[in-house]
């Protein structure tokens, strides 16, 4: 669910979680192609195709069953940080390398690489004497049955401590 809605799409846990998720089947699919093939280029082929069936999915279930807004659904670019995980496996040969410096500029990398696209929807604005993002505003009016309120109020807690900015320090833990 963290990456499915934009109004998921926080600033706590979606740079935490989905690069975490997403590793896994970039890394088993760069570790076959290396140990088999010498091809340093199996992250980016899984994240292009994670990519294509994430829009499959979001089209088909999405658009074609219920007629969700597209463009509230987007999948996560993972292209550049497949790219920059067989970019450090290829220069470096070192699978210690590549679980270190390759993992943390993974994690590092997931937020700014989707930062174009969720610009947009970070945007502040009042409703009814309320300020709050479009993104939240989004969430508000397309309400989904099966989401309690709870999960919604993702924007709570003690992480705001580290200076209001919580995408450096979440970034962190990713990588």
């Amino acid at each position: 669910d963290w990456d499915f809605w934009i109004d998921f799409k926080d600033r706590r846990m979606w740079p935490t979680v989905a690069p975490i998720v997403a590793m896994c089947f970039a890394a088993a699919a760069q570790s076959f192609f290396w140990q088999k093939f010498r091809l340093p280029f199996g992250a980016t082929v899984t994240c292009f195709a994670l990519l294509v069936g994430e829009w499959i999915n979001r089209y088909d279930n999405f658009w074609g069953w219920t007629f969700f807004p597209i463009n509230l659904v987007f999948p996560s670019a993972l292209i550049p940080m497949g790219f920059w995980l067989d970019v450090v496996l290829l220069l470096s040969g070192s699978w210690i390398v590549t679980a270190v410096l390759g993992g943390m500029g993974w994690g590092l990398l997931f937020y700014p690489s989707n930062w174009p696209v969720l610009a947009q929807f970070h945007q502040a604005t009042e409703v009814d004497g309320v300020l709050l993002t479009l993104a939240d505003l989004i969430g508000f009016n397309y309400v989904r049955t099966g989401t309690p309120e709870y999960i919604r109020m993702i924007e709570r807690g003690t992480l705001r401590t580290f200076g209001k900015d919580v995408v450096p320090v979440a970034a962190f833990f990713s990588a």
